[in-house]
């Protein structure tokens, strides 16, 4: 028999009585709390309804006349002109913070104040990352034995890898691509360095298609020749023709190698063409991140935060002056 059971029922019972009446000061605070929020904004209705309408008024008038553009300019560098075109770009927004209205005029762009900031991210694809050398998936797994892969593919060491950039230009108006895209691509495009490794790329590319149209041609004539052969003469000797038949189809496929390879570097000779090669410009995209567009929202609540927050301010600062001066310290 437990002679301590009586003991611990009271205990609880004392236990749960002290946890309901907490439970009940907290719900009664709350009540209060929630009265003074209540009597707090019937007291002063006009205040802060006068206070809404002109925080939604200005938050319209702002959100109409302060609007935000993005142009998004997708490029490949070419010639490893990687880190060229991130320094030109860092160059470039240095000088929006200086506003540096003499050096745009100098690159072509007169309404340089109408530019917000300029920036530049990789276009992320691990799949061609890895595919255009199979070196770079060895480097992501060691990569990723210290951190999180997904961290390590957008790390900017990594980032600088990937084959397209996009370049982001922020504007307060709607722009012309003459006004603003095409002086700074023309900038991006002018290195006396990679000009001439331009041109040593281009002729090396043309050397690699003259080459191996040549070797076509070489092979076309064999296959000519074969056929002609072949359309006078009567083969008996089976494992002859099973042999010349063995090297034909190594010809064929040797034939269609090259041809893709052909292909590849046309495309290659095409995109060579600009050391910052741009693929896809899109224009004056509204932008609507942040508070962007949203000031009609925002700024009601700013307002009527603000208000409140003096208010309080003020009531705390009156009680608190009354008690020193009952206390009689002033």
């Amino acid at each position: 028999m437990n002679k301590n059971g009586p003991n611990n029922q009271e205990d609880q019972e004392i236990d749960l009585t002290q946890i309901s009446k907490k439970i009940s000061s907290l719900f009664q605070r709350f009540n209060t709390f929630l009265f003074t929020c209540i009597q707090f904004f019937v007291k002063n209705i006009i205040a802060v309804s006068i206070l809404l309408f002109v925080g939604v008024g200005l938050g319209i008038l702002l959100d109409q006349t302060q609007k935000t553009f993005d142009n998004h300019i997708i490029v490949e560098p070419n010639f490893k002109s990687t880190d060229y075109l991130y320094s030109k770009i860092n160059l470039l927004a240095a000088k929006i913070a200086e506003k540096d209205t003499v050096f745009f005029k100098s690159i072509g762009i007169q309404n340089s104040k109408e530019i917000n900031k300029i920036t530049i991210e990789p276009i992320v694809d691990v799949y061609k990352f890895i595919n255009n050398n199979g070196l770079n998936l060895e480097l992501l797994q060691l990569m990723a034995q210290n951190g999180d892969l997904k961290s390590v593919v957008k790390e900017t060491t990594t980032s600088k890898n990937y084959t397209f950039h996009t370049i982001i230009v922020s504007t307060k108006a709607v722009t012309d691509p003459k006004n603003t895209i095409q002086p700074i691509l023309n900038y991006l495009n002018t290195s006396l360095y990679f000009e001439e490794v331009q041109k040593i790329s281009i002729s090396n590319i043309q050397q690699k298609i003259k080459a191996k149209e040549g070797i076509i041609d070489q092979i076309d004539g064999i296959l000519n020749e074969y056929s002609s052969v072949n359309d006078n003469r009567q083969k008996n000797d089976k494992l002859i023709y099973y042999n010349e038949n063995l090297q034909l189809n190594d010809i064929i496929k040797t034939k269609d190698s090259l041809t893709k390879d052909i292909g590849t570097l046309k495309i290659q000779l095409f995109n060579s063409n600009k050391i910052i090669k741009d693929s896809t410009v899109v224009m004056n995209i509204k932008n609507t991140k942040s508070i962007n567009d949203k000031l009609k929202f925002v700024l009601p609540v700013v307002l009527i935060l603000g208000f409140i927050f003096i208010s309080f301010f003020i009531s705390f600062y009156r009680k608190q002056s009354l008690k020193v001066q009952q206390n009689g310290t002033i």
